[in-house]
Parts: C-alpha cells; structure tokens; sequence
C-alpha cells in the first residue's frame, strides 16, 4: 500500500547522461506535476527532509542511476519507478518515449492500492566492517546487487577466511569474493560466471572470481545466512558496495554480510514473469525461429 498521507514526488537524474534532466523538466511540465524535487543520484543525501514525505521516486539513467540512488532511498521505504536511458536497463520499467503516457499510471496510488501497478520487493545486502579484536563496527554498508571484496591494487590476489553461519569454510586466493543477491546475479556475478536467479527471489549467492585455491563454483546460501570474510596475514583487502565506495580494511578487520534489514522497493507494470523477456531483450539469449506455415 502507498501512504497517501505522502504528498512529494521526488526526481533523480545521472547528470552525465545527456538529456536525463531536460526529460524530469519536460516531465513535470507537461504532465502538470506540483510537489516536486529534483536531484542528481549523488546528491540524494541532501533530500532526507523531503524523502520523509515522498511517495514516489522517479529515476531518469541506467541501471547504475538506480543502484547510486536506492544507497539512500532504502531507508525510507519509498518505491521507485526507472526511466532508462542507460545501456542496460534490467530494473528500468519505462522508457524516455512511453513516459509521459505511462508514468501518471505508476504515480496514481488507487492503482497502486487496487495492485494494478504493484509494488516489487527485493532483498538487500548488509556489511559490517568489524573492528579488530572488536564486536564493533566500523563502517556499515547496503547493497541492492552486491558487496565485492578484492584486492585495490591491480593483478593481486587476495586471500579471504571465509566463513557461512561461523562455520569455516574455505580460504579463498582470488581476484575477489562476490556476495550477491538476486538482483545482482545478472550484474558483476554473472560476469564471474555465477547463474541468473529470479530478482524477486531472496537468497543469497557467495561467487568467487577466478578463484586459484577454495571453492570455484558459486553457492547459493538461505537469506538468513551469515558470511565472515577475512584477510589472511600479510594480504590487503578492499570492499565495495554495488561497485561504489571503495574501503580498505585495516589489519585484522574483518566482514560481516547479512540480509539487509531494508529492502529496495519497485513500482511495476509487468507481471513478474517479464523477467524473462528482459533476458532475451537485453542479453540477446535467443530468437524465435520462424515456422513454414506461419
């Protein structure tokens, strides 16, 4: 259910895709919108006042758009509606030339509340940097694709202790360890060669990346599951979240991923299955081949 009490509609724009902002503006324009704000996906933060009184986001770029802005906007339960002007476009749900047609739909809450636009949930990641000899935590982030660990300096392994439910399990020497969900099985964890899962699925994927020793296949973890990553002695280890904020660990440090206590909220059009034409679209994964008789 949307809260009708909300009364802002916020925009957010990747400023570096050309033609993103003069959309928002002919978008408000055009479609009479009153009550709302702009901003670019890294200037978000500055927003948190309206974001409190926000029913609906409206993101104008690429995927990358998308995953820069939910960073903020998964804390305040505000579903999002994609524009996509990007390359990819997994999460987009409309495009530059069906918006003013469709968007007034998506941001009309009877449709929302009759399930005619429905609202679709995924699951997020959560890491903590622990403290050496600590239960504290240094830094936390959340991701909606991926928390990565690697090493910040080119062509070095890095080896990580890892950990499921402070169970050992193997020590990986690799370019990297990916903890995925399943929206990012089809972003860095496909290119490692992990599976494609459903989006709306909610598991967790530990993926390594041309892994020398320890596993080198994938595995598919419950949601519930808790993973330990640590540099062996003598390596340096970084990490990111969703391919943004890069850190590196202090010695001793390690990493905690959890399921993430929020969740990145979707307006939809499209039944679930959609999911699958999106592959063959926007992968390319087949073609129908004709019939003699059609």
């Amino acid at each position: 259910m949307v809260n009708t009490e909300k009364n802002l509609i916020g925009f957010v724009h990747n400023p570096k895709v050309p033609g993103a902002l003069n959309l928002i503006k002919s978008l408000i324009t055009k479609l009479n919108l009153t009550n709302t704000w702009v901003s670019s996906a890294g200037e978000i933060q500055e927003f948190e006042n309206e974001l409190s009184n926000t029913h609906s986001v409206v993101i104008v770029g690429g995927d990358g758009t998308i995953l820069r802005a939910i960073r903020v906007l998964n804390k305040f339960n505000v579903p999002v509606i994609g524009i996509k002007m990007g390359k990819i476009g997994f999460m987009a749900e409309l495009t530059p030339e069906n918006s003013f047609e469709l968007l007034p739909k998506f941001l009309d809450s009877r449709l929302i509340n009759q399930n005619l636009i429905r609202i679709e949930k995924r699951m997020m990641l959560e890491a903590n940097i622990i403290k050496s000899n600590s239960t504290d935590s240094r830094l936390t982030l959340h991701a909606l694709n991926e928390i990565s660990v690697g090493n910040s300096k080119v062509s070095r392994l890095v080896e990580l202790e890892t950990a499921v439910n402070h169970i050992h399990l193997t020590n990986f020497r690799a370019d990297a360890v990916i903890i995925s969900t399943a929206t990012g099985s089809t972003g860095y964890a496909l290119s490692a060669g992990g599976p494609i899962i459903f989006p709306e699925a909610e598991m967790i994927l530990l993926q390594p990346v041309a892994a020398h020793t320890g596993l080198r296949d994938g595995l598919i973890l419950d949601p519930k599951t808790i993973i330990e990553l640590k540099p062996s002695l003598d390596y340096e280890a970084s990490i990111s979240a969703d391919g943004f904020e890069d850190t590196i660990l202090n010695p001793g440090e390690k990493i905690l991923i959890t399921k993430s206590p929020n969740s990145a909220l979707f307006l939809r059009a499209h039944q679930p299955d959609f999911f699958y034409e999106a592959l063959n679209m926007r992968l390319g994964l087949a073609y129908r081949t004709q019939r003699p008789e059609e």
